[in-house]
């Protein structure tokens, strides 16, 4: 159920997220998707890729300093209210949000879908299931991906 994303840290200057974007490429590694937040500093770039054990090594040589978390892949219903709906299943489980991003891989005028950050994915999981939430495993996101 739960995906395995990279978090690379990053100088926060001009060019530093070209490093590690043509480092997978170049390794024929796809970025399924990716989110970057920032601070005066530093950036934290995330990554969903194909092959995340793969892509740690690649990246590890290129010199990136690279973290390891579990996220959970979220289906959301792609109509007004849907996201409102998944973060009311959040609420009723007492679950605090990390951070989320949306992965482009949902099922057009259907479904979205998002990555959430837990302290617990597994705990998170079985809860959010519990109030009809739809997990999607890696094997689904790349389905759909794929399509």
């Amino acid at each position: 159920m739960k995906l395995q994303q990279l978090s690379l840290f990053l100088e926060n200057r001009p060019g530093q997220i070209k490093l590690p974007c043509q480092a997978l490429g170049k390794a024929g590694i796809d970025i399924l998707t990716l989110s970057l937040a920032d601070t005066q500093q530093f950036g934290i770039l995330r990554l969903i890729v194909q092959d995340p054990e793969k892509a740690k090594k690649v990246l590890e040589s290129a010199g990136c300093v690279v973290k390891v978390n579990e996220v959970l892949a979220v289906e959301v219903q792609d109509r007004p209210g849907g996201l409102g709906e998944v973060l009311e299943a959040f609420d009723q489980s007492s679950l605090s949000i990390e951070y989320m991003y949306a992965l482009a891989a949902g099922q057009r005028g259907k479904t979205a879908i998002l990555v959430f950050r837990l302290e617990d994915p597994d705990a998170a999981a079985k809860k959010l299931q519990g109030r009809g939430v739809r997990i999607l495993s890696r094997e689904e996101v790349l389905a759909r991906v794929a399509a």
